[in-house]
């Protein structure tokens, strides 16, 4: 029962995801993004990762630089409730109720970012550097209860059986007889680095091709331990634990195109899907050839990009007034995952976005926006070790205009999510039935500088 115990620990490959986007794509890199979210039709230098087709259309000759600071806060807490085994009634196991609000934190104080594109006539060439997937690190302190669960029924059964071979003189192991200790830490980041060529075609078209190539580290730290209090003798029941880095490497197609029609831009862009293995370097792995064989040192997992489909419409209602809505679709069910997870969703990522900005006055631009994320989320593919909710996301922020070179965008973005309620009649493979509510928040801060030499 120790290997099946903790068979869930397969399953720590964590997407932690930083910013606004798909289940596994930041798209807000740019504090632009954060202070109005619709950026999809932009001609600022931010484009270059948002609409690069329209930065054939910069007014200005010459290069364009932007960098970026953000600051991305989250928490993700698993409210579990579920049966356990609490002792044995003649050859007839007992149960009671178990219930433990599990809380996880994710913090990327410093995620930079470095936009730049250089313009000449009709030809734009541009590129960025950004941490497009991940970019922190989750620490679950209390573990999960996907462990808990299991080390606990493990537990019992293994007494039961130690019970039935001595006859009754080793004793049925109960919950109130030890503790568990817990915890787990996962950290991912997917490092990109873009390049690519605009060109306008005429006064009111451009087009765009480049490529994107993405690195993947990521790593995963965690330990179950379960021990008879000191009354009952102290023994160690269970000991597992897992120290393992992963890295890889996949390069994203990119093409875009931007079209103006009067005071109308439209802005489209494709990402081709990132074909995306990671490649374990496990330093400590008490469970190699059971438990934890999916983390052995040199196993190779899928991890792919989806593709992702970005279309936007920017308006000047007034000289001073613009605002812009956009669509993303992200193909995550083409998307290969580790144990093919991506079959259990429902569908794609479907996100839509709004935003407006005004020009207090030559010096001053405010701004607000808001983002719906409707994922295609099934009891199936939730985890507690890597789960998303469907959420809605507001941000607000300012653009001051420092000279005719240099502007300065603050933004602030939060997110809001629909808790998800999983109920199982078979918790985690324990053959008991429990409902874990998984709920999340989110808030993200940024500065961006952008110059023109």
């Amino acid at each position: 029962m120790r290997k099946i115990s903790l068979i869930g620990f397969v399953m720590l490959i964590v997407s932690i995801p930083t910013f606004a986007g798909g289940l596994l794509t930041n798209t807000n890199q740019h504090a632009a993004f954060l202070r109005m979210l619709s950026r999809g039709a932009t001609i600022e230098i931010d484009g270059a990762l948002s609409n690069p087709a329209g930065l054939a259309f910069l007014p200005n000759d010459g290069f364009h630089v932007g960098l970026s600071i953000q600051s991305a806060f989250q928490t993700r807490n698993i409210d579990a409730s579920f049966m356990t085994y609490s002792g044995l009634d003649g050859a007839t196991p007992t149960v009671s109720d178990f219930n433990k609000y599990y809380k996880g934190k994710a913090a990327a104080p410093i995620i930079p970012s470095v936009f730049a594109a250089y313009k000449k006539g009709d030809w734009t060439i541009s590129g960025f550097f950004a941490i497009t997937g991940g970019g922190g690190k989750a620490s679950f302190d209390d573990g999960l209860p996907m462990f808990e669960s299991l080390a606990m029924a493990g537990i019992f059964q293994t007494s039961v059986e130690n019970y039935k071979k001595t006859q009754g003189q080793s004793p049925i192991v109960t919950p109130n007889m030890y503790d568990i200790n817990s915890a787990m830490d996962g950290k991912q980041y997917i490092y990109s680095v873009q390049l690519g060529l605009s060109y306008k075609i005429n006064d009111w078209l451009s087009v765009f091709g480049g490529g994107r190539m993405n690195y993947f580290s990521g790593g995963y730290e965690g330990y179950l331990d379960a021990k008879l209090k000191e009354s009952y003798g102290g023994k160690d029941l269970m000991n597992l634990a897992l120290d393992c880095d992963q890295t890889g490497w996949g390069l994203t197609p990119v093409i875009g195109v931007d079209a103006k029609f009067g005071k109308f831009n439209f802005g489209a862009k494709y990402e081709f899907k990132t074909n995306l293995n990671i490649e374990n370097n496990t330093k400590k792995n008490t469970e190699e050839n059971g438990a934890l064989a999916a983390f052995k040192h040199g196993v190779n997992t899928p991890n792919d990009i989806p593709s992702m489909l970005s279309v936007a419409a920017a308006y000047e209602i007034l000289p001073v007034l613009r605002a812009s809505v956009e669509y993303h679709f992200y193909d995550d069910k083409k998307a290969g995952m580790a144990g093919d997870k991506q079959k259990f969703l429902t569908k794609g990522t479907n996100e839509y976005l709004m935003g407006i900005e005004w020009d207090v006055i030559k010096q001053l631009t405010l701004s607000c926006g808001g983002q719906i994320t409707d994922y295609g989320l099934s009891d199936d593919f939730q985890s507690d070790t890597s789960f998303s909710c469907d959420s809605y996301t507001l941000g607000v922020g300012a653009k001051v205009k420092l000279s005719e070179r240099a502007a300065l965008n603050v933004g602030y973005m939060w997110t809001t999510y629909e808790d998800y309620t999983k109920t199982s009649k078979n918790y985690n493979g324990t053959g008991l039935p429990g409902t874990n509510v998984y709920s999340r928040t989110n808030k993200v801060f940024g500065v961006s500088l952008d110059y023109r030499f």
